[in-house]
């Protein structure tokens, strides 16, 4: 006897969701481009035969994700934006919120990243690069005696100059939204711990050993002492089952 599949229920689409769907499509091909703009919201209710709200719904959704700037009554249309960063952050942080994204795989993922970012970075750098990493050390150095959101964007800083070492515009991307999620997350916890300095001072001894590393051109030991330091950092804010997933990616 033949087995009959089992079915599940389907979820209505809202006619909104399709708009959004179709312009985003549209994108994905390149038949839109930044800088180009949709028709206006009267033409949009004609091409897709819809109610004028729903074409608001769908141009509130599409402006909310970063992907095109509305002006009600424009007659010029929404101006498709370029790409932004903002757009994926909130993306990734309404997934963390609704427990799509666990704070022990974004932080795994960012270990993975970063550390992938050094080791290009330990190859790639110039004389130059690596004075501006020791005066990011500096930085951090002076903002521990500051607070801790001070020591925060010289932390920022000192990423984001390692992402764009690497000369990968994806690896730049990925680490600042990444890094901004998990942050979002659990940055009033760290600035409000009661040994919140010395996690800033062990952060940055663990910066100094990276750079050390960098110097040397050695690539494999800073990517494991970058992704040391991330578990040290962070691995007190996950539960204890997602730790060993953690510590995996800290061997060798």
């Amino acid at each position: 006897m033949t087995k009959v599949p089992q079915f599940r229920p389907v979820q209505p689409v809202r006619a909104y969701q399709r708009i959004v769907e179709q312009i985003e499509d549209a994108l994905a091909r390149g038949d839109l481009t930044p800088g180009q703009r949709l028709p206006s919201e009267r033409e949009l209710v004609t091409q897709f035969a819809v109610s004028r709200s729903t074409v608001r719904e769908a141009l509130r959704v599409l402006e909310s994700n970063g992907v095109v700037r509305s002006r009600p009554g424009d007659p010029n249309g929404p101006e498709i934006l370029p790409f932004s960063p903002s757009g994926l952050r909130k993306q990734m942080a309404r997934l963390a919120r609704v427990d799509q994204l666990s704070l022990s795989e974004l932080i795994g993922f960012r270990m993975i990243m970063d550390g992938a970012a050094i080791q290009v970075a330990s190859r790639l750098r110039t004389p130059e690069e690596l004075d501006e990493l020791e005066a990011t050390l500096v930085a951090m150095r002076e903002a521990i005696d500051i607070d801790f959101a001070a020591f925060s964007e010289a932390d920022l800083a000192f990423h984001e100059l390692i992402a764009r070492i690497s000369r990968n515009s994806l690896i730049q991307t990925c680490n600042e939204v990444v890094r901004g999620v998990v942050l979002g997350l659990i940055s009033d916890k760290i600035a409000h711990a009661p040994n919140s300095r010395a996690l800033m001072l062990e952060s940055l001894h663990h910066h100094a050993e990276v750079v050390d590393a960098i110097r040397d051109g050695d690539g494999h030991a800073a990517a494991r002492l970058a992704r040391q330091n991330m578990y040290d950092y962070y691995a007190g804010y996950v539960p204890d089952s997602d730790q060993e997933t953690l510590r995996a990616l800290v061997e060798d």
